[in-house]
């Protein structure tokens, strides 16, 4: 009885049938013999089953060698091995069948359940107006959408009429005004809302800020899916914006051309509109629209299937770009590849973001065309713009952003690197940019494709270390596991400290001042969800000019001991390093589990601080987060760290170039990788000095106003928050150019390292004054 139910088990049971085609095939002559009435059949023993099994789990599909190997150990002819392992996958896949449809017909039945309970809630649905039953299936739904065209063409007529007299364009379908408050509700408005950048014209009526809620979109996507037979024509531009991609990828002069000013690659868009003759069926932009194109190329530790796979997945995307990609969304699969991802086709959103509140984010819908060229050894990822389909129906950002065919070709190099090259080419609208982000934003540096290589870079030696298993750590991490857990977490960290600085999401921030040089903005945001601590958190973001490199001011803020000599970061108290985790080659791309050392401290009352630093040619980031043992313990146990409450503080790094003393964009005055110079006068203002290298040191912090998340501010929280920005940019200001120590007071325009957005105390709770 035994023996039966371990070879039913095993799946031994059904080897009589493969036994019999064992003999059936192994000699013709045996099976003509007419004696042979009744076959013998052969079970295996418990310990053949057990050998195979154990095989069977490390490798379902042995090869020959292994087959012969077996068989010699168990006494068995290698057709049997064979024979058993091919029953075995078909027991095994059949087993997975019948529990893929039970999963499948629990699904039914919740579905019907559902179906059954709504079909009951709309039979009782009751007028609003007169409180009797409601008549449903009154109007068609072919009569609404026929209705609907005509209002739409009727809008469009109206467009067309007001444009025409006014000169300039009107949106068919303009987003409607968000109505809600301002995101900074305090007890005393005695605060003006002045922005230096220009706000839309709401009609005379007080400018409204954008939707906060962090999965809202300015895009509607209705009608955003393609047709069928509009997928044809996707497939077409699929393969001459990947033909624009490598010829842009490989060309030389006349195409790309050395800028006499700071010797990069600039776009000749004269030689590019001869090569690449617009599509009729595309809109070209008029010269209200700057073209931004450039192009790098760099080795990454990552191979390309790998790369290809991480563009593909919207969430890997904005994981591999978390200070760049804000949101990511894939809307529609139109295309997938046969037997890889070569052919993929993908209708994405994406919202792009520079960390700071002074930039304003670059959304569009865009289609991703993936191919590979087997002779050639490359895979080529390319985006191009989808506003041919449907160009009505698309609501535009602010400001306008449009993808030309953009994107990168991979070469795979030995030891699993690829040598990437990546070009960016896009149009914005002209809109003024803040002064102090101007320089970084109109030389293509804020989103051009050195940024993009930087990063990635980067995130793949990360992304390296995180797969790793044989590097020691260093202090209390106890194992692989923990370690992995603990990188999470810290990712996690980098990705809300990039978020809740950036406008994504349409977030809303104020300015205290009138003045055009002030650059603090402050916000707030109502925490309800799992992640950050729920209430109400403050926000407040500054940017600051500094004359010294960028790796200098990076070095001074990453390091926990010469950070804690800044009384305004450490409240006076020592860092400790109980853990290090190293995140790339570059000594300053690392993840420290810190000790906050508090004299009255006890063992049952330890602080933590995780502080992640990161650096690469396109800037510096330093964020770190108080967090409690506890919550250490959990991430590092395996346990889901979405639950642990982060609330990042930081500063972003980023090098600035040397600007020349014009007022006139440089080159082809497109703004094509050049560098739009500012005026004396607007240099000044802002307190950077011409033909002088420097970097942008921005602050971001972040506290808890209350626990209460509808609660409202007050000023004196707001008071508190920007007196304590300003010393934390006149602390490091002091400690640069002092070497080691720490200054008191403002720094004024005239010293080295001016302090912008920075005030002095306010008298008596009034206004504060620069």
């Amino acid at each position: 009885m035994f023996r039966g139910k371990e070879d039913v088990e095993s799946g031994s049971g059904s080897e009589q049938v493969e036994e019999k085609s064992g003999n059936e095939l192994e000699s013709s002559d045996q099976l003509q013999q007419p004696n042979n009435k009744k076959k013998r059949y052969h079970r295996h023993t418990a310990r053949q089953i057990q050998e195979m099994e154990a095989l069977f789990k490390e490798c379902p599909h042995p090869d020959d060698k292994q087959r012969m190997r077996l068989s010699q150990e168990l006494g068995l002819k290698p057709r049997q091995v064979k024979f058993w392992f091919q029953n075995r996958r078909t027991q095994m896949k059949a087993q997975q069948d019948r529990a893929d449809n039970a999963v499948l017909r629990a699904e039914n039945e919740s579905l019907k359940s559902e179906n059954y309970r709504l079909q009951a809630e709309l039979r009782s649905v009751i007028c609003p107006n007169c409180g009797g039953p409601a008549m449903l299936g009154g109007i068609s739904f072919e009569d609404i959408r026929i209705e609907n065209a005509r209002l739409r063409e009727e809008l469009e007529r109206v467009c067309c009429l007001t444009s025409r007299y006014s000169g300039r364009p009107v949106q068919a379908m303009a987003p409607a005004p968000a109505l809600i408050p301002p995101s900074l509700d305090l007890d005393m408005n005695i605060y003006s809302r002045h922005f230096a950048e220009p706000m839309p014209n709401g009609g005379g009526m007080m400018p409204m800020p954008m939707p906060m809620f962090p999965e809202a979109s300015p895009y509607h996507e209705t009608g955003l899916i393609l047709m069928e037979e509009e997928k044809s024509l996707a497939m077409e531009l699929a393969a001459s914006s990947m033909n624009e991609l490598v010829k842009m990828c490989h060309a030389a002069e006349p195409l790309w051309i050395r800028s006499n000013e700071n010797g990069k690659e600039v776009l000749n868009l004269e030689e590019h509109a001869r090569m690449f003759p617009w599509p009729l069926n595309l809109k070209q932009h008029s010269s209200e629209f700057r073209t931004e194109a450039t192009r790098d190329t760099a080795v990454v530790i990552m191979n390309s299937i790998t790369l290809v796979d991480a563009f593909l997945d919207a969430n890997k995307w904005m994981e591999l770009f978390p200070s760049i990609v804000a949101r990511a969304k894939t809307v529609q699969v139109i295309a997938s590849g046969v037997s890889s991802a070569s052919g993929s086709l993908h209708l994405m959103y994406a919202e792009l973001q520079v960390l700071s509140p002074l930039v304003p984010t670059r959304e569009a819908f865009f289609l991703r065309y993936c191919q590979q060229n087997v002779e050639e050894g490359t895979w080529a990822v390319v985006d191009f713009p989808m506003d041919s389909f449907h160009d009505n129906n698309i609501q535009p950002s602010f400001p306008l952003y449009r993808r030309r065919p953009s994107g990168c070709i991979i070469q795979d190099m030995p030891n699993g690197y690829s040598r990437v090259t990546w070009v960016e080419h896009a149009e914005i609208e002209e809109k003024p940019v803040h002064q102090i982000f101007s320089h970084y934003v109109y030389s293509a540096m804020a989103f051009g494709a050195s940024r993009w290589l930087s990063v990635l870079q980067r995130q793949c030696e990360r992304v390296a270390s995180l797969m790793a298993r044989n590097i020691p750590d260093l202090g209390v991490i106890p194992s692989p596991e923990a370690r992995k857990n603990l990188m999470r977490l810290s990712q996690r960290m980098i990705r809300t400290f990039s978020v809740n600085i950036s406008t994504a999401s349409g977030q809303s921030w104020t300015a205290l001042s009138d003045s055009c040089a002030d650059t603090v903005r402050i916000t707030t945001r109502k925490i309800t969800e799992p992640g950050q601590p729920n209430g109400l958190i403050l926000c407040a973001v500054s940017t600051t000019w500094l004359p010294y490199p960028h790796y200098q001011v990076f070095d001074l803020l990453r390091d926990e001991r010469r950070r804690s000599q800044l009384d305004v970061l450490s409240n006076g108290n020592a860092l400790h390093e109980v853990a290090h985790i190293a995140n790339g080659s570059h000594p300053g791309n690392c993840i420290s589990l810190l000790r906050i050392n508090v004299a009255s401290n006890s063992s049952q009352h330890v602080e933590l601080m995780l502080q992640e630093s990161c650096t690469d040619q396109s800037g510096s980031l330093v964020v770190y987060t108080t967090v409690d043992v506890d919550s250490i313990q959990l991430a590092m146990s395996g346990e889901d760290p979405s639950c642990i409450p982060l609330l990042p503080l930081g500063f972003v790094i980023v090098p600035v170039e040397p600007i020349k003393e014009s007022n006139t964009t440089s080159g082809d005055g497109n703004g094509n990788g050049n560098s739009m110079a500012l005026s004396p006068e607007e240099a000044n203002n802002i307190g950077v000095q011409n033909n002088s290298a420097g970097c942008l040191l921005t602050v971001g912090l972040q506290v808890l106003g209350s626990t209460i998340p509808s609660a409202k501010l007050n000023l004196s929280s707001v008071n508190a928050i920007n007196s304590h920005l300003c010393s934390t940019v006149q602390q490091i200001t002091a400690a640069l150019s002092n070497g080691t120590g720490t200054g008191t007071g403002c720094p004024d325009n005239n010293n080295n390292g001016t302090v912008l957005g920075s005030w002095q105390e306010p008298d008596g709770g009034g206004a504060p004054k620069q």
